[in-house]
């Protein structure tokens, strides 16, 4: 297939279509920025997505009448897009997104994706992310592809044949890069928790920042551990290279970690580049509970903005505040419970930088539940470990004040017991 330019390629695109954009580490700069160009030739079209990477220039609040973001996960560089108004969320499970396009919910007019260069036999790879980009490059009307040599080629369902686009345009720049700082020490002591809950032949799925760091690094002893997880940063690649993650006890992929999108450095890029060990497959499958559930002792650590006393975990929003997505939680937090031996963990601080209680007598008002208190099992912060999973609401409670913060505990005593007016919590206070 013969190269075009960017420009020619973004001219596809009409007035109102539906556009999706490759996401995470793959979001396609280059087509955007081309896109941006021709701002004042567009309106109204929809800009479909999850957790975009690096600075979106059509999220601009002067391209508001061009481009409306209608994200499927709220990332820091289109927050306040959607939160004055400019851009919507969609509250949705990451294993369902597929469904969205392959049935016409959101039927996709065009799609802008970012692909290694084609092998000798003319196939490219979507690379580092696959999750959704796969099913929107099948199921989109059109489908625009940038051919960089920096994108990693990885096995597994991303895999497309050149003809299969309908503009391919050349250009080589450098993936995004998030390299998460040194863990501080709340983070190891949360991570350390964690791993206290990991069992030697387990199978992980954690995602990336401090806490996911802290608790790989704390794993070094452990033995013949697996990985089935939506996405992997760096923290596995040491785990891996010393022989600590063998795979080698999962049902599914036996011997290969499994992923669905990566987010990291060019360390891991380059890690997983053309490697047979590590497959890169459609969300609908690796998020699928029934697939997460027959793999031994999967062990899911997720995050949150707060939890209340009962368990109820909000994990989108800070009140009516969009400030991620629903995410891949759930769809791993069910999974963990039906696997045999099973462990769902959230992990979070106990309290905010500003020193605000992260274990809540309430959640905020608006605030969205992602995890419902029925399937909370584990709750981590740097406090310790709280076990909900057949406890009534009081006992929840009590659990959960040992492992807030010491300065908000009696304030948190208080309200369990105006709620629950139980002897257990008077005598605490009195």
């Amino acid at each position: 297939m013969k190269y075009i330019s960017g420009e020619e390629a973004v001219s596809i695109i009409k007035p109102g279509d539906r556009v999706y954009v490759h996401g995470g580490a793959a979001t396609p700069h280059y087509l955007l920025n081309k896109l941006a160009a021709r701002s004042n030739e567009l309106w109204n079209v929809e800009i479909v997505s999850i957790s975009m990477q690096g600075d979106v220039v059509i999220a601009d609040r002067k391209y508001k009448d061009s481009f409306r973001i209608n994200s499927l996960f709220v990332s820091p560089n289109i927050r306040e897009a959607v939160n004055d108004g400019r851009g919507d969320y969609v509250p949705i499970f990451l294993s369902e997104i597929p469904i969205l396009f392959k049935r016409g919910i959101l039927p996709i007019d065009v799609a802008l994706v970012q692909v290694s260069p084609p092998d000798k036999h003319g196939y490219c790879s979507l690379g580092v992310s696959v999750d959704i980009a796969a099913t929107a490059v099948k199921t989109a009307k059109k489908v625009i592809a940038q051919i960089n040599p920096r994108m990693p080629r990885t096995l597994g369902d991303g895999i497309v044949k050149i003809d299969a686009f309908d503009a391919v345009v050349y250009h080589e720049q450098e993936l995004p890069q998030i390299l998460c700082a040194d863990s501080s020490e709340i983070s190891m002591r949360i991570g350390a928790y964690c791993a206290e809950l990991v069992e030697d032949g387990a199978t992980l799925q954690m995602g990336i920042g401090s806490i996911p760091d802290a608790a790989l690094a704390s794993l070094t002893n452990h033995k013949e551990l697996g990985v089935h997880t939506e996405m992997f940063s760096d923290g596995i690649i040491p785990l891996i290279e010393n022989g600590v993650i063998t795979n080698q006890h999962k049902k599914k992929y036996r011997g290969k970690t499994v992923t669905s999108f990566l987010l990291g450095t060019r360390r891991l890029y380059d890690f997983v580049d053309d490697n047979p060990a590590v497959v890169a497959l459609n969300i609908d499958y690796v998020n699928d509970t029934a697939v997460i559930r027959t793999n031994p002792k999967v062990t899911a650590i997720n995050s949150a903005i707060e939890v209340d006393i009962t368990g109820q975990v909000c994990s989108d929003s800070i009140g009516t505040y969009h400030y991620s997505g629903v995410g891949g939680q759930m769809d791993f937090v069910r999974g963990a419970s039906l696997s045999e031996g099973g462990k769902p963990i959230i992990a979070l601080p106990s309290i905010t930088g500003k020193g605000v209680s992260r274990i809540a007598a309430f959640l905020k008002q608006g605030a969205g539940v992602v995890t419902t208190r029925a399937h909370a099992h584990y709750i981590v912060t740097e406090y310790g470990i709280a076990y909900l999973y057949g406890k009534n609401m009081r006992q929840r409670a009590k659990a959960l004040i040992e492992i807030a913060h010491p300065n908000h505990r009696e304030a948190l005593e208080r309200a369990a017991f105006e709620r629950f007016r139980t002897y257990e919590f008077e005598r605490t206070l009195y």
